[in-house]
């Protein structure tokens, strides 16, 4: 039954919005509430006094998932792709160039004298290529799982391939060099990267949330909004004001969701988290040479997991002749920033030659909740309905990707419309 009450969303990232976004295309009042200054939740960027466009934590965007596929405009994004590709620094402090390694696998990992993996490693990337082209998204998520390391060594990859390359290439997708993410999870990124792109908007990753924000009715995004309790059929928010809603829906991270929601209401148990370092630095040159190529570091004792210039795809980010440099290091680390950040500059002088020592530090970002864990055996998606009127929506309640907060938004977009 329609009412002239809202439905009341908290939470203005990726699941919030496309919630939104779905119900205003279905002729529904919505308004969305959010405690920080900006739409995007985990997906932020912010601009210093000097022009360089940081996000919050190295992220970008896989193109073919099928949930972006639906709701963004990419022209109007003005995406900018990554090549496939990387460049790997192996444990002895040598490199190796890998273009296409998961698109092309036979010409990118090169000849039999190649570094990383033997020629069977190699046949076996073209193995599960074709075997996960040859099945859909959701077929590879709905399937048993144990964990990823388990699932490579089943599979038959030596320890030199998995410890040179899906160590550095997928622990850095899934803040996880452990490897100990759900088997079905590898696969389904597996593909994404095999049949897509890895790119970032030319002004930065909060151009996706503003684009999804842009298209909802004006005031129906409120601000500096912080909620203090939640039911079915209302919103109270810090301070005493009560909205009356028509249908609710906690839209924030799992810490939030369980804030708000009545112990008896969120049985699933607590959201484990993966952290991650984000440190930028500007430099007078690419030290990529203008490649567009990731930097992989294969050393199982260094800081320095993943560098990246995002400038050299998106100049638009950086102020005219600067280089913005980004550097991942993932899980515990237990370094102030001061620390953190000159033994990054002695990882990194070592890598790319004495002038980084001397790269300018913009900021760094300390991200303890990045990635909600996604373990074997994890129920591919938790209960989004959680009482009459109340729902929840988020990676979190899924899988930790950009497509599982938009599909869960939709989700539950599905769901209000099926009862209103």
């Amino acid at each position: 039954m329609l009412t002239s009450d809202p439905i009341v969303i908290i939470g203005a990232g990726l699941a919030g919005l496309a919630c939104a976004n779905y119900l205003h295309r279905a002729g529904r009042p919505v308004l969305v509430l959010d405690g920080a200054d900006a739409v995007g939740g985990r997906v932020r960027t912010d601009v210093t006094p000097e022009g360089f466009r940081l996000d919050r934590g190295f992220q970008v965007l896989l193109t073919r998932y099928p949930e972006v596929e639906r709701l963004l405009d990419y022209g109007a994004a003005d995406l900018r792709a990554f090549r496939s590709g990387a460049v790997i620094r192996l444990a002895d402090g040598r490199e190796t160039t890998l273009q296409n390694p998961l698109q092309q696998p036979l010409a990118a990992f090169t000849a039999l004298t190649s570094p990383i993996g033997s020629l069977t490693d190699k046949l076996r990337i073209m193995q599960l290529v074709l075997q996960v082209r040859s099945q859909t998204s959701q077929q590879l998520l709905s399937q048993p799982a144990t964990d990823t390391l388990t699932f490579l060594r089943r599979y038959g990859w030596s320890e030199q391939i998995i410890d040179s390359f899906f160590r550095p290439f997928f622990g850095g997708v899934f803040l996880d060099r452990s490897l100990s993410t759900a088997s079905n999870f590898f696969e389904f990124v597996f593909q994404q990267f095999v049949i897509g792109e890895a790119v970032v908007p030319a002004l930065g990753i909060q151009q996706i949330p503003e684009q999804l924000a842009a298209r909802l009715p004006a005031a129906s995004v409120r601000l500096n909004t912080l909620v203090e309790a939640v039911g079915g059929n209302f919103v109270q928010l810090r301070g005493g004001e009560t909205l009356k809603a028509s249908a609710v829906v906690v839209a924030t991270d799992g810490e939030a969701a369980a804030r708000l929601l009545p112990p008896s209401q969120h049985s699933a148990p607590a959201v484990a988290w993966r952290r991650t370092t984000c440190t930028y630095f500007a430099a007078d040159h690419s030290p990529g040479r203008g490649d567009g190529l990731l930097r992989l570091n294969a050393a199982s004792n260094s800081l320095a997991h993943n560098v990246s210039f995002p400038s050299d795809i998106a100049p638009e980010i950086a102020p005219h002749g600067r280089t913005l440099v980004s550097v991942s290091t993932h899980g515990e680390h237990g370094l102030d920033e001061n620390t953190l950040t000159e033994r990054l500059r002695q990882e990194l002088a070592a890598w790319f030659g004495p002038d980084a020592a001397q790269w300018q530090h913009l900021r760094t970002y300390q991200i303890p909740y990045a990635l909600p864990v996604y373990a074997a055996g994890q129920a591919p998606q938790q209960e989004l309905r959680v009482a009459e009127g109340l729902y929840r929506c988020g990676d979190y309640a899924a899988y930790p990707s950009q497509n599982a907060a938009l599909a869960t938004g939709r989700q539950v977009a599905e769901m209000i419309l099926a009862v209103q």
